[in-house]
């Protein structure tokens, strides 16, 4: 049984805007701004099925612009998970971001091919890779 809010969860999109992702500085030529309204604008479009947030910071800024695509309710109840994606700079990856997310997105829908490509290990995930590679060795 699914409680509250969680049953009815929207699938989300949490969109880095911190020191790298969104910065016009660090990435010329890419319109920030334009991609966040687009976002917002499908969002307010889907009557519901999508929500958008901002972040300060998600983390590996290396691969910036980071966003993650969370599941709505029902796709975490079909067994999705949050997708990272990373260099999402451009329309392209922008399109086929909100083309997986209003077909469901994660445990929901597949994600279209090319954006599968740009799918990164969230920064949680790479430490407790590095710490079960470590477990069982002895210490010298």
């Amino acid at each position: 049984m699914v409680v509250g809010a969680a049953r009815d969860r929207p699938c989300t999109l949490v969109v880095c805007r911190g020191c790298c992702c969104g910065n016009a500085r660090k990435h010329r030529g890419f319109d920030h701004d334009g991609q966040l309204a687009r976002l917002r604008a499908a969002a307010r479009a889907s009557e519901g099925r999508l929500a958008v947030r901002t972040t300060d910071c998600l983390g590996p800024c290396d691969q910036a612009n980071v966003l993650v695509v969370q599941p709505s309710g029902a796709g975490r109840r079909n067994g999705g998970r949050a997708a990272w994606i990373g260099f999402a700079m451009s329309d392209d990856a922008t399109e086929d971001v909100l083309r997986w997310a209003a077909d469901g997105g994660p445990g929901i829908a597949a994600p279209p091919p090319a954006l599968e490509l740009q799918f990164i290990r969230p920064p949680g995930a790479a430490r407790q890779g590095r710490a079960a590679g470590r477990r069982g060795r002895a210490r010298r």
